[in-house]
């Protein structure tokens, strides 16, 4: 039985690293290249990360198959009982500890960027092209009219504090243009939901009470999922949403065609629907 356990935890590790090693060629591993700048940089810290839990893996399960191993071939030798060693001890404690802070200093940079609002960048900060609000179970897109220009933060605020007449409305369907730093606000309505855009790496709590400013750049035009990561309530799972991403003149055009078809009176001729990247 000794032998079992001893090649069961020697074959057992090699099995997970192959496993994550044939991960990428068979699509069990991210959902696809990320689709934003900053996104790479997150993958980079996944990466780092990954890179030395693998080490300290194959270190202890070498140590710990060997330990089994020589067990299995020592039946006459007396066992001796230990109480441990105290530089050991240490060791492993100082040795994680300066680990952790290794990590926690390298990914500041990445995080500050995206989370610190002083670190987003300001052209994207002083024209923000949307409001979104999560409610059960749906996403709410407010776009500002598009030629509206705001001159300060203050206008901002204020854009932000209370609808206006101009305003552009749609329901799961976000557009972007790519080539920029783009800026949306995020709120909930009722209660806690959380945007999740895989490809984009975009992750934020949408939080009753607050207002949230999210950031990012798209590299290329598609259409990206987006879904709540929060469970909120019973339709929490069809919860879902799009992202458009076009080009800045495709974008200017759909909010110019939606705000036709928002105010079209019925008088003269019918706009036509607006269309997607998906036609």
């Amino acid at each position: 039985m000794k032998k079992f356990w001893c090649w069961f935890f020697i074959i057992w590790p090699v099995l997970a690293i192959w496993a994550c090693w044939v991960a990428p060629s068979r699509d069990w591993w991210f959902p696809g290249e990320s689709a934003t700048p900053l996104g790479e940089r997150i993958d980079g810290l996944f990466y780092l990360i990954l890179i030395i839990v693998t080490v300290v893996f194959i270190g202890t399960q070498i140590a710990m198959g060997y330990v089994l191993f020589k067990g299995t071939h020592d039946d006459e030798k007396d066992v001796l009982f230990i109480h441990g060693s105290h530089s050991l001890e240490v060791l492993w404690t100082i040795a994680p500890a300066g680990v952790l802070l290794f990590i926690a200093l390298y990914q500041m940079d990445v995080w500050a960027d995206f989370r610190i609002q002083s670190r987003f960048p300001q052209d994207a900060v002083a024209q923000p092209i949307a409001e979104v609000t999560a409610r059960q179970f749906e996403w709410r897109i407010r776009y500002p009219d598009p030629d509206r220009k705001f001159k300060n933060a203050a206008e901002v605020r204020d854009w932000l504090r209370k609808p206006r007449p101009d305003d552009l409305y749609t329901v799961n369907d976000l557009h972007v243009p790519t080539g920029r730093s783009v800026l949306f606000h995020l709120r909930s309505e009722d209660v806690q939901h959380s945007f999740f855009a895989p490809k984009l790496r975009v992750k934020q709590d949408a939080v009753p009470g607050l207002v949230i400013p999210i950031w990012f750049e798209v590299l290329k035009g598609d259409k990206y999922e987006l879904v709540c990561a929060e469970l909120c309530g019973w339709g929490h799972y069809k919860m879902k949403a799009q992202i458009w991403a076009q080009p800045e003149r495709e974008f200017q055009a759909y909010l110019q065609q939606l705000k036709k078809e928002q105010f079209y009176d019925g008088v003269g001729e019918e706009p036509e629907p607006s269309a997607s990247l998906a036609n």
